[in-house]
């Protein structure tokens, strides 16, 4: 059975020009993409996504990162994705993803780590929901 999991290629992906290298490797990997679509993260919705750390004291540095450009969304699809995407990923902070991973290849640290990806299909389910809407 195929599922689905949300991707946010973040700002540094963006502004190390890596988009197109991270995108095939997903496409490589064998999976589908679903929908995309590229939007500015402000306000209520970056609050929204990032509801679990907005109270906490280095939410600012986020924010602030988050919102230094317009960031590219997609919906992958595929067989067990959540957890073959994260494996792809690497770890959250790319201080300790091993090289071929993505985060690995082109992140820094735990902020700076390219991608955003759901954690498991109830949270995909409600990313998926907040950036595209009902479908």
């Amino acid at each position: 059975m195929e599922e689905e999991t949300l991707i946010i290629l973040k700002p540094d992906c963006i502004e190390k020009k890596c988009v197109g290298q991270v995108l095939e490797r997903f496409e490589r990997a064998g999976f589908c993409f679903a929908q995309a679509r590229v939007l500015r993260l402000e306000g209520t919705l970056l609050r929204e996504h990032y509801a679990h750390i907005a109270q906490k004291p280095f939410f600012p540095e986020v924010e602030a990162f988050m919102t230094r450009c317009p960031l590219l969304f997609f919906v992958l699809r595929g067989k067990n994705v959540v957890e073959r995407v994260r494996d792809l990923l690497g770890p959250t902070d790319s201080k300790k993803a091993d090289k071929g991973t993505i985060r690995g290849d082109f992140g820094t640290d735990v902020m700076h780590n390219i991608a955003h990806a759901s954690d498991s299909l109830e949270s995909a389910a409600l990313e998926i929901q907040r950036f595209f809407g009902k479908r």
